[in-house]
């Protein structure tokens, strides 16, 4: 009889990680779906998921999480580091604690989770870590210096792990979504409001938060990423990185093809533009 994967998902109430959730039920697996809003995963719940409270800005919270699952199955198989937010606005403007915390979130969490779940994958000569990065780990844009420079890092730590532990059968994936339809919007704007925003950037940071709004409802489906880590994990020999959703490919392969001068002057055009249309 062969045995069920156990699987950990964090981020799961919600978008990518409530998708991959279902994906992986669906797939026989034996899923944890980790969150801070256990309310919105009774659906999981119903469709067999296991849910369990995990903060990824809390060491105890991950630790604690990590704990049940090991006291409950004695392994983890597969975990999915989705749980992350953007944090929308120019450098000067940010504070520091701010800044922290979307590292934190999108970093630092992810990277305790992953030497939680190590000593058990190795142990087990099996594993695979799934990353969930962005196009923008890869690119950037104006008023988004701390997102992009998280998901920058967690592109390079995953590089390095990589190597690290390949030789215990534990292979590391980065997944690079452009455009999906997921709660974000909602997140940048909650975030968004706890920033002082200055005047000095000629509306920067509001002009980039718009063009955000109007191009997300452009995006695929959750599902469409949920269907590439699935397809990720079941790989014996998975690519370093798969790009889904919408416009991704495209983005990332411009950004390779063209100088940084040329995209930097793309950027300053669209936003002189805007702003004038704004002022109009």
């Amino acid at each position: 009889m062969t045995r069920r994967l156990v699987a950990l998902i964090t981020g799961a109430s919600s978008g990518i990680g409530k998708g991959t959730a279902k994906r992986l039920i669906d797939d026989g697996y034996i899923v944890y779906a980790a969150a801070r809003r256990v309310n919105k995963m009774k659906d999981l719940q119903e469709l067999g998921a296991e849910i369990i409270k995990v903060d990824v800005s809390d060491e105890a919270s991950m630790e604690k999480g990590i704990e049940k699952i090991i006291e409950n199955e004695g392994r983890i198989d597969i975990l999915i580091n989705n749980a992350g937010y953007s944090l929308q606005s120019v450098l000067e403007d940010v504070p520091t604690n701010e800044a922290k915390m979307q590292m934190e979130v999108n970093l630092f969490g992810p990277a305790k989770l992953i030497t939680l779940c190590l000593p058990f994958m190795r142990k087990n000569k099996y594993g695979k870590i799934i990353n969930v990065s962005s196009i923008m780990g890869k690119m950037y844009s104006p008023a988004g210096s701390w997102y992009v420079a998280s998901k920058h890092a967690l592109e390079g730590l995953s590089d390095c792990l990589r190597l690290e532990v390949k030789q215990f059968g534990i292979d590391v994936i980065i997944i690079e979504p452009g455009l999906v339809r997921t709660e974000i919007s909602g997140v940048v704007d909650k975030y968004l409001s706890k920033i002082p925003k200055s005047e000095v950037y000629n509306n920067m940071t509001e002009l980039a938060v718009d063009v955000f709004r109007r191009i997300q409802r452009f995006g695929s489906s959750p599902s469409v990423i949920a269907k590439t880590i699935s397809r990720a994990i079941k790989a014996k020999r998975p690519k370093t990185r798969y790009k889904k959703g919408r416009f991704s490919k495209l983005s990332m392969f411009m950004f390779k093809l063209l100088p940084d001068k040329f995209i930097d002057y793309i950027y300053s055009y669209k936003f002189s533009k805007m702003k004038t249309q704004t002022q109009a």
